[in-house]
């Protein structure tokens, strides 16, 4: 007579073939490769597409050894746009009641300079403002600065920066507005602290 029992049997795999079991284990291990592999396939990608092609070209070649490409000046980002470098002096102020701060500014490849001011004097003045840079580059701007309290600013155009930005410096002059012949009232400058 023959018994059978009634337990749990042990799977074996069919004759001649894979157990099913594992064939589902391997096939979602590798799904999971394939998912976690992508981001980085797509970095790899991206990356050769910046190189410089002449450096791809050369690296090639296979009498040579292949060389890194040349670094490049890239401005700093900070969130969304360019990272402004500011190189300011102290805060001064003038018996007369004018108060002001110039800085030197770099971002990317451009500088420049600006002033901020508060006019007290209850007059209209002048303000001169210079950015002087290697090589004996000057620019300057003329600005008026109205009779009320209110902070202002007054800024050069924005140039090329030639060298260093560490190079600049910036002064601004602020005058009485009766023409250039006016008295001085404040000199303020981007390194006055040193």
């Amino acid at each position: 007579m023959q018994r059978h029992s009634r337990g749990h049997r042990a799977s074996t795999p069919p004759r001649g073939g894979p157990d099913p079991r594992r064939v589902r284990l391997v096939a979602l291990a590798g799904v999971v490769v394939f998912v976690l592999a992508l981001p980085l396939a797509v970095a790899s990608a991206d990356s050769v597409g910046d190189g410089d092609s002449a450096t791809l070209r050369g690296a090639a070649r296979a009498d040579e050894r292949p060389r890194a490409p040349e670094p490049r000046r890239s401005p700093l980002l900070l969130g969304l746009g360019l990272a402004t470098a500011a190189r300011c002096g102290p805060e001064l102020s003038s018996p007369e009641g004018v108060e002001a701060q110039t800085c030197v500014l770099t971002q990317g490849e451009e500088t420049w300079a600006r002033t901020y001011y508060r006019n007290a004097t209850g007059d209209a003045l002048s303000s001169d403002l210079s950015l002087m840079g290697p090589g004996g580059r000057t620019v300057q701007m003329n600005c008026a600065v109205d009779a009320g309290d209110d902070p202002g600013a007054c800024e050069t155009p924005r140039e090329r920066t030639a060298g260093e930005p560490g190079a600049y410096s910036a002064v601004a002059e602020f005058a009485r507005s009766a023409g250039s012949d006016g008295p001085l009232l404040l000199r303020s400058g981007s390194n006055s602290g040193r």
